[in-house]
């Protein structure tokens, strides 16, 4: 079994559009959360989300690639190039031992809504000849893989909340067992728009709490439901020995991976985490973490009732109370939002970023306890930590379950 390194990260988030920038707002607590600009909120119940600011795409696409592809994909390619450009990779890698493990929970959903639009206005023969391209979720890893010539296994899941992690923990065993040398790895979302604010907010999943501060409180008694948010996240994944051997610079060695599903439930998780913590242990059992409490847990943490009562559930199973109670926990979608199918990925960089560091980021916004969500959850100030390994968690609707493990180097 060969080791596999990450080294490249790239990131478009709502507190930061490169690694750096990103970096510093996460520890210093920065809330990336405000009232929507995107679309007229006037007839919404929900008000915020966590929106990209300032985003320009054309700092690393050309303005013809920029016009034919969905925002998803832009976020997805800015987000690769950042990550490509940081490891170096392109020069020192067989195209055919190079992949791309990147996904999407949505795909293209400001294309199908306007080109939805183009159809009952217009007719048929108006819709672009570019909507199945632009719109299909698979269609980020396409364009990646086409920018840097990786024509390896190029794959695209999609596990929903979950689909970041999938995506990384998959190219993490491909390299693993030997289907590749390095992978671009992670998950891009681009859905707030009317559409999916709406249907969201008739799922009963969104806050309806419009005061940026008090909107994403993971773990708080008074959370009411999640903030959605955008981007996308990219990691180089690459073979120990010839990262070492081309003198790449190793943030961090991915060193386990848990999956499964509740099978239980569409939206809700199962009550009593059996899923989650299946897949918890999964990755802590082959990172040889079940006993080490010195570990930072990035936590799914959505701000929603039943995520973080099961979650909490989910860990004390996978860790056994005691243990449980010494990790060190944070949600970062106390400032990020929850950025579906790219949170796995920019939750991953967070869990390098704590581990390279040794600072914990907080879950901000944190007041009032919940009986029911009693560990260590880093409120509201990051603090400094020795940090051995990190562990990155996501569960999707439909059930899915992933955690990702990170060891330090």
């Amino acid at each position: 079994m060969r080791r596999v390194a990450v080294t490249g990260m790239g990131a478009i988030t709502p507190i930061g559009n490169d690694i750096l920038t990103f970096r510093d707002n996460l520890v210093n607590g920065k809330n990336g959360i405000d009232m929507i600009t995107k679309f007229d909120t006037t007839n919404y119940k929900v008000k915020v989300a966590a929106e990209v600011k300032d985003f320009n795409p054309k700092l690393y696409m050309d303005k013809n690639d920029v016009r034919k592809t969905d925002l998803f994909v832009q976020y997805a390619i800015c987000a690769a190039v950042q990550a490509v450009s940081d490891s170096n990779i392109c020069d020192n890698i067989d195209p055919e031992r190079f992949g791309v493990y990147f996904g999407s929970g949505i795909g293209g959903f400001n294309t199908f809504t306007s080109e939805y639009e183009n159809l009952i206005s217009k007719g048929p023969n108006r819709v672009s000849p570019l909507f199945i391209p632009k719109m299909i979720s698979n269609i980020a890893a396409g364009n990646i893989a086409i920018r840097f010539n990786a024509t390896g296994p190029c794959l695209s899941m999609t596990t929903a909340c979950a689909t970041g992690s999938s995506c990384i923990g998959e190219a993490y065993r491909a390299i693993k067992h030997g289907y590749a040398d390095a992978i671009i790895a992670g998950g891009s979302e681009a859905s707030i728009t009317p559409l999916a604010v709406a249907g969201f907010t008739n799922c009963m999943a969104l806050t309806e709490c419009d005061d940026k501060d008090c909107a994403s409180i993971p773990f708080d008694a008074q959370r009411s439901g999640f903030v959605m948010g955008e981007g996308a996240g990219a990691l180089i994944l690459e073979e120990y020995e010839h990262a070492k051997n081309r003198g790449a610079k190793i943030y961090a060695e991915v060193v386990g991976y848990g999956s499964t599903c509740d099978a239980y439930h569409v939206t809700a998780p199962h009550p009593e985490g059996q899923g989650g913590a299946r897949a918890i242990a999964d990755a802590a059992k082959e990172a040889g973490f079940e006993n080490e409490a010195n570990l930072y847990i990035n936590a799914h943490g959505t701000s929603t009732s039943l995520n973080d009562k099961t979650e909490t559930a989910a860990i004390k199973r996978a860790f056994g109370e005691e243990t449980a109670r010494k990790l060190h926990i944070s949600s970062t979608k106390s400032m990020t939002g929850h950025m579906l199918g790219a949170a796995g990925a920019v939750e991953a960089i967070v869990s390098i970023i704590a581990l390279e560091d040794g600072i914990v980021p907080p879950t901000i916004g944190y007041k009032n306890p919940d009986p029911e969500c009693d560990l260590n959850y880093t409120p509201n100030t990051a603090v400094k930590a020795e940090l051995c390994g990190a562990l990155s968690i996501s569960l999707g609707f439909g059930g899915h379950n992933a955690c990702v493990a990170f060891k330090k180097v």
